[in-house]
């Protein structure tokens, strides 16, 4: 493996692949974290706009940094964006352009999974999207004559590990060599802060032609921590309850994710609590769930590796070891001690998070390198080969959780995209993992979404009677959360199906809903609504949620925040304005209230603390209204 000294380092990189390529790069690049920005910067440089070159990319999830918006929105979001990733982040130059729909005509990017609603409107990405299964990504790549794979890796001395993302390059370089395939120009490039992850992270010897270090790189993309709303923590505690101890866990990503493990957390550490708080929202014992702490813990089974996870594991939730042994993984099963055999906790396919995971990472390896494994996809997103009477085994009592903007009330789940042919983000694993908790014994599936979305006359039910486009089909229906309870639809007849989502449904829809189906035939015509239903509103949700609240859990940041104090402040205010009718917003104007306490620091933060222009001067008072009518 060829190395190129530190100044010059990324220069000699691009020229070599434009040599290589006869100045056509065909490129695969890994999902997320794995991207050396700088390096595909250069290359994208050389090549765009030229008529002797061009440029295909094939990848998935190009992050950018949030967009800080116009007006309030800017004044709130620019400074802590620009705090949050610094001076010396490099956006992704073909990213940015693609997003304001501007590639040139000789740069073409291909993507499996996109930045979830980023690409909407650009019409480049929706017409070059490929929708995949992520386990099958690696074996369509073989046929689209890939001439260059570059990844960010860790170094420790001579050993290379894929660290964030062994998820597709092992097992598509392996299938390339199977086919018969040339060997695609491997370049990779060492990131300082990059978590060093051993075993089946590491790359084989011979893996790359080319290791660059570059002497300045940009940061790590770190997510900011998201708050969790009352209604998405109502989901978390519902979803919590269907956990079982010793059982398998997966999550996907998102502030409902994060209320999941709030949940599970409340369950381990403060059970009376939780086991009140789920009474008064209504929760009930599932059979094939639990209620108590976790005695015997978790393992963790997710393509993504995220911050819930690290924080299951500090709790002492996420413990439960898996073996690469079947002998000792049966004795484990049965409760046995596996003796000195080591294993595994945590085993996942990529890594995305914030600073805090990757220095958690970091420390694991450390301290435990048995504990966490990175390995490629195909070893955890679906259990085909070899490996599948063991895997199975290991993800016993499996509670596969992932999201979805809306569902039918048939139990169709639509995830990725919307009935024009859209894509909003991409199927990915979502898929694989519900297929997969039909296959494991004692598996189930859970769907998480919120049962609305928007606020006043802008409220829209995600539960609906039918939608042009699918994510999960019917037949595969199992399980579905809302912040009003639980669907339990695995076996269930259409009208049967029908009544469970009903009732997770907010009330202001269901009577259209149910009205719906009985125009199909789908519910008989004397179905009368539960009463019980009719609490199913943002007001009862609150009414519900008052134990926990009393009890101070409704903190929006469990985990920790990435804003200041002053910026929580301004937070609930902004979203207010944000979702306010005009009709409330001249009240606010007219009648901002009386001042609060932090007020002046709050005004400050958003640059209206000495306003200049009339603009400036009605958005100071709406700040105030905000601030005053939602105080610390």
């Amino acid at each position: 493996m060829a190395s190129i000294p530190r100044d010059n380092a990324t220069a000699a990189a691009v020229e070599a692949i434009l040599s290589r390529t006869g100045g056509h790069p065909r490129v695969a690049a890994p999902l997320g974290l794995g991207k050396p920005h700088g390096l595909l910067n250069a290359l994208y440089g050389e090549v765009a706009g030229r008529g002797d070159r061009s440029l295909t990319l094939f990848t998935a999830l190009s992050l950018t940094r949030p967009s800080p918006g116009k007006g309030l929105a800017a004044r709130f979001a620019g400074p802590f964006l620009a705090r949050h990733f610094g001076a010396d982040y490099e956006d992704l130059d073909y990213a940015l352009a693609q997003a304001r729909d501007a590639l040139p005509a000789n740069v073409h990017v291909h993507e499996f999974y996109m930045q979830s609603g980023a690409l909407l409107h650009a019409s480049s990405a929706q017409r070059d999207y490929i929708s995949q299964n992520y386990t099958h990504v690696a074996r369509d790549l073989v046929g689209r004559d890939i001439n260059v794979l570059v990844q960010l890796v860790a170094v420790q001395g001579e050993r290379i590990s894929l660290a964030s993302n062994p998820d597709l390059t092992i097992d598509f370089l392996a299938q390339m060599a199977v086919a018969g395939k040339p060997k695609p120009f491997c370049v990779a490039v060492a990131h300082p802060d990059m978590p060093f992850v051993s075993g089946n992270a590491e790359a084989p010897p011979g893996m790359f032609d080319l290791l660059i270090t570059p002497p300045a790189m940009s940061p790590l993309f770190a997510l900011p921590r998201s708050p969790i709303a009352p209604a998405e923590f109502a989901l978390g505690m519902h979803a919590s309850a269907l956990v079982v101890d010793g059982g398998t866990l997966q999550i996907g990503i998102g502030a409902l994710s994060d209320a999941l493990v709030r949940g599970l957390l409340l369950r381990h550490e403060q059970n009376a609590a939780w086991r009140e708080g789920l009474q008064s929202l209504g929760g009930r014992d599932v059979a094939w769930g639990g209620n108590e702490p976790f005695a015997r813990g978790l393992y963790g089974a997710s393509e993504m590796v995220m911050d819930g996870f690290m924080h299951l594991q500090r709790g002492g939730v996420l413990k439960r070891r898996a073996y690469e042994d079947l002998a000792t993984e049966r004795a484990a099963a049965r409760g046995e001690d596996p003796g000195p055999a080591g294993g595994h906790y945590l085993r996942g396919a990529f890594l995305l998070g914030s600073r805090e995971l990757y220095a958690w990472m970091h420390a694991s390896e450390r301290d435990d390198p048995d504990a966490i494994d990175m390995c490629r996809v195909s070893n955890v997103n679906h259990l085909y080969g070899d490996h599948q009477p063991l895997a199975a085994l290991q993800r016993r009592g499996a509670r596969f959780f992932n999201t979805c903007m809306m569902a039918t009330l048939f139990g169709a789940a639509v995830s990725d995209g919307l009935e024009d042919g859209r894509v909003v983000s991409g199927v990915g694993g979502q898929y694989n993992f519900v297929a997969m908790a039909h296959e494991i014994p004692g598996g189930r599936s859970m769907l998480l979404l919120r049962a609305v979305r928007g606020s006043g006359k802008a409220a829209r039910s995600n539960i609906r009677f039918n939608y042009g486009h699918v994510t999960i089909p019917r037949h595969l229906r199992d399980v579905f959360v809302t912040e009003y309870g639980v669907a339990d639809l695995r076996g269930l007849s259409d009208e049967a199906c029908v009544e469970a989502m009903l009732g997770i449904a907010d009330a202001r829809f269901i009577d259209a809903l149910a009205g719906e189906a009985k125009r199909a035939g789908k519910l008989r015509k004397d179905f009368q609504i539960p009463e019980a239903w009719r609490a199913h509103t943002p007001e009862g949700l609150k009414r519900q949620l008052e134990p926990l609240a009393r009890r101070g859990l409704l903190d929006p940041f469990p985990f920790g925040s990435d804003f200041t104090e002053v910026e929580r402040q301004l937070l609930p205010g902004l979203t207010w304005l944000k979702d306010a009718p005009k009709q409330a917003l001249l009240g606010a104007l007219l009648a901002p209230g009386k001042p609060v306490a932090g007020e002046a620091d709050a005004l400050a933060r958003v640059g209206l603390d000495d306003p200049k222009t009339l603009e400036d001067r009605v958005e100071r008072r709406l700040v105030q209204a905000a601030l005053r009518r939602n105080p610390l």
